[in-house]
């Protein structure tokens, strides 16, 4: 099994039994000194670092608008979730926006020291001139920044 490991990962004291796999995004995530030195006993123990295809990238991109995490996640998440979608890796991560793409786009998940979410749609309403929206951004009528709720 292959497994595609989010910076959280590096944080926890979790194992994984298979591949596992990242990207140079995600390694330029983990500055701390406990941290850099597990990311480099896994890289002595066959850690892979990977980038992904332009292709993928946009498939999670397309993903993140459909579900509305489009604004929760970096550009390290997005190199992640792309690069699972290559290698058809499970992720593993505790990130609930990355887990919600990651379902949308038929990829496996697990959690690490959080359960597992559960698929979300997310809604968007204008604090300022209470509109509704399905997309996140700023209000197109008051300016206002959306904010994101439960749908």
């Amino acid at each position: 099994m292959k497994y595609a490991v989010d910076a959280s990962f590096f944080f926890s004291e979790a194992t994984l039994e298979g591949e596992i796999i990242t990207t140079p995004s995600v390694v330029e995530e983990i500055t701390d000194a406990r941290s850099r030195c597990r990311l480099e006993v896994l890289l002595a123990s066959g850690l892979s670092v990977s980038s992904p295809s332009k292709e993928s990238a946009g498939r999670v991109a397309a993903a993140a608008a459909e579900t509305g995490d489009v604004t929760r996640l970096s550009p390290a998440d997005i190199d992640l979730l792309a690069l699972a979608l290559d290698l058809g890796a499970v992720i593993v991560t505790d990130d609930y926006a990355i887990q919600n793409v990651a379902q949308r786009l038929g990829l496996g998940v697990e959690g690490i020291l959080q359960r597992r979410a559960r698929p979300r749609r997310w809604k968007f309403r204008c604090p300022g001139c209470n509109r509704r929206y399905s997309a996140a951004g700023a209000c197109p009528v008051c300016g206002s920044p959306l904010s994101r709720s439960l749908k």
